[in-house]
């Protein structure tokens, strides 16, 4: 049944927008500024682009970050991946509460006891704070939002088709390898990009466990704004912005495309 947007609906809409988005509009609109006052508009330039890829500070800490963010992320798909396959397929094994709750810990503990836990023990064992303790930091909390997104597709998915794999011959890990993970491989990979947009995100954990040569980009950002908003600062959220939106817009395309071309599929099989 169609029902009619009331006058209520659209304000609450048009409010709500507002509030996530018009921000981000303002900051994109001065992030042309040729005036080093961010409020103060002094004609179009694109100046502050030109000086933030001649920063070599923001150059390094993005650097960093990325390299930080791979890595991590590749680290907690495996383990998490294969924490998920443990508790959904691990059936009553001894230590399954235990093992299930030092998993899922990290989802709800707060990020400042998670990273003062850590650097106290990165300080207890003698490692030097780098880009090393972050990854290690980052896996951390990672893994467990990776092993909520893989489990759930375990527990969904048809274990017929492994034990179809086992009775023609292929052995457990054989079967998980062909049969297994290419079937869940979009739930890996959506876990990898969540990982991934964790860790380019987090600032609180970082800053507990990064060294003086180790500065990620958010720590960065964070550091330089409580000196001032700088105008790079905006051309640097602008281009962030920009990434975003070019991978959801593309995303977006990508999933109509296949639920398209499946439809069409499904319509030829159908008709044949």
């Amino acid at each position: 049944m169609n029902r009619k947007l009331s006058w209520f609906n659209v304000t609450s809409l048009t409010l709500g927008f507002a509030f996530l988005y018009l921000p981000m509009v303002i900051l994109i609109f001065y992030s042309f500024n040729a005036s080093k006052l961010v409020t103060v508009w002094a004609g179009f330039s694109t100046r502050w682009y030109v000086a933030l890829f001649h920063d070599q500070q923001f150059l390094d800490a993005a650097w960093v970050t990325l390299r930080v963010g791979v890595m991590s992320s590749t680290l907690a798909t495996v383990l998490g991946t294969m924490a998920a396959y443990v508790l959904v397929r691990g059936g009553r094994f001894t230590g399954r509460t235990v093992f299930s709750g030092m998993i899922y810990a990290p989802l709800v503990m707060p990020e400042v006891i998670t990273g003062l836990s850590l650097l106290l023990l990165f300080i207890a064992i003698g490692i030097d704070r780098g880009i090393f303790t972050i990854v290690l930091a980052h896996t951390t909390f990672a893994m467990c939002y990776v092993s909520v997104v893989v489990s759930s597709r375990l527990m969904t998915f048809d274990r017929s088709l492994e034990e179809a794999a086992l009775d023609l011959g292929c052995s457990a890990f054989d079967a998980f390898r062909s049969v297994t993970l290419p079937i869940i491989f979009p739930a890996v990979i959506s876990g990898w990009l969540l990982a991934f947009t964790l860790s380019l995100d987090d600032l609180v954990i970082a800053s507990f466990a990064s060294g003086p040569s180790s500065t990620t980009l958010p720590i960065k950002i964070f550091s330089a704004v409580r000196l001032g908003v700088n105008p790079e600062i905006n051309a640097l959220s602008t281009i962030m912005i920009s990434i975003v939106t070019v991978g959801v817009i593309t995303t977006s395309l990508i999933s109509k495309n296949a639920i398209r071309r499946q439809r069409e599929e499904e319509q030829a099989a159908a008709s044949q």
